[in-house]
């Protein structure tokens, strides 16, 4: 994926999903449904993708191979997700369910962005318009080369932090860089619950996939923990293995682990329990995924409420400021 993910190229990832899967499900060979599909898409980066894809098909490699080929192109949950349904038979209901949660993100993206507009159009006219004094002297005196000078200095300043931000939250960094950026969100409010309840509805459905697919319950614990998306449970849970070879279970470890809420401990252990594994981690999929992405829209209406609010506030202040001292020069008189 790109450094910077857009809704646009998140719809892109959605597509190009739904079309592998509409096309699998109708019966069309898998080496056909990637030809098909390449021609057919209008984002040329899915299209060199797919043609990758397509090439080492007729070469011999598996689709999981295939798609792994392409590096950081393919996130990790993708991967496992994509792997566990090539080997169960499901790749078709693979596709489908990532199509559905690559456009949910898109949404969500969108819908960020455009409660975000009114308090990014503040902060810019805010910006724009003061310090006051050095937009008076520019109207009244012709002094125009402070003014830009500030501006430019101020917005360019602005764009750099928006993009480092941005940069910094993607999710294709070593665990040294993501480590920390996951520590502090977790101390903000929504924000990082949020992401812990769609890290664990990674890894509810990253898990079901791979253990459907017959992998091993150890393995499919570590590349479904790799699939989160969170280091601090890909870290936990790459120390289970020595517990688990000498007879301890997941639902143990996972009662024991600070890193998992205790509804999903309690819901796993029955589901490991009962032997409906498969429906428990369905339903913990489909609930943190859930509750993961309203807290994630909470925290967007929060963190818009406080911008708005602090800019607002400081032009109050700057108004006051401005005509208090335009008042005590006139008295001065």
């Amino acid at each position: 994926m790109p450094l910077i993910v857009t809704p646009g190229q998140l719809n892109q990832r959605a597509e190009l999903y739904h079309q592998l899967g509409s096309m699998l499900s109708a019966g069309v060979p898998l080496v056909t449904v990637v030809a098909q599909a390449q021609s057919n898409l209008p984002n040329r980066e899915s299209r060199k993708a797919l043609a990758k894809i397509h090439q080492r098909l007729i070469e011999g490699q598996t689709f999981a191979q295939a798609m792994g080929s392409l590096g950081a192109w393919v996130p990790a949950f993708d991967t496992a997700l994509l792997a566990a349904g090539e080997t169960s038979g499901r790749l078709d209901l693979i596709f489908k369910s990532l199509a559905g949660y690559y456009k949910a993100r898109a949404q969500i993206t969108r819908d960020a962005i455009s409660e975000m507009m009114r308090s990014i159009l503040t902060i810019h006219v805010f910006c724009l318009l003061f310090p006051l004094s050095l937009l008076v002297e520019g109207v009244t005196k012709g002094s125009w080369g402070a003014f830009l000078f500030q501006k430019i200095a101020v917005f360019g300043s602005l764009y750099a932090v928006t993009f480092l931000l941005a940069y910094a939250c993607q999710g294709q960094h070593g665990e040294k860089w993501r480590m920390p950026l996951e520590a502090i969100s977790r101390r903000i409010p929504f924000l990082g619950k949020a992401r812990q309840y769609l890290a664990l509805a990674r890894l509810s459905a990253a898990l079901e996939a791979l253990i459907n697919a017959g992998v091993s319950i150890i393995s499919a614990w570590e590349l479904s923990a790799i699939a989160s998306g969170s280091v601090f449970i890909s870290r936990t849970v790459a120390r289970w293995r020595p517990q688990l070879e000498s007879g301890s279970t997941p639902a143990e470890l996972v009662n024991k682990s600070k890193h998992f809420p205790t509804m999903f401990a309690n819901l796993y252990q029955t589901g490991e329990t009962s032997g409906q594994q498969d429906e428990t981690l369905r339903r913990l999929h489909a609930y943190y995924e859930e509750e993961g992405f309203r807290k994630l829209r909470l925290f967007t209406k929060l963190l818009n409420g406080i911008i708005y609010g602090i800019v607002v506030f400081m032009v109050v202040r700057a108004v006051f400021g401005f005509y208090l001292g335009y008042f005590s020069a006139i008295n001065n008189i």
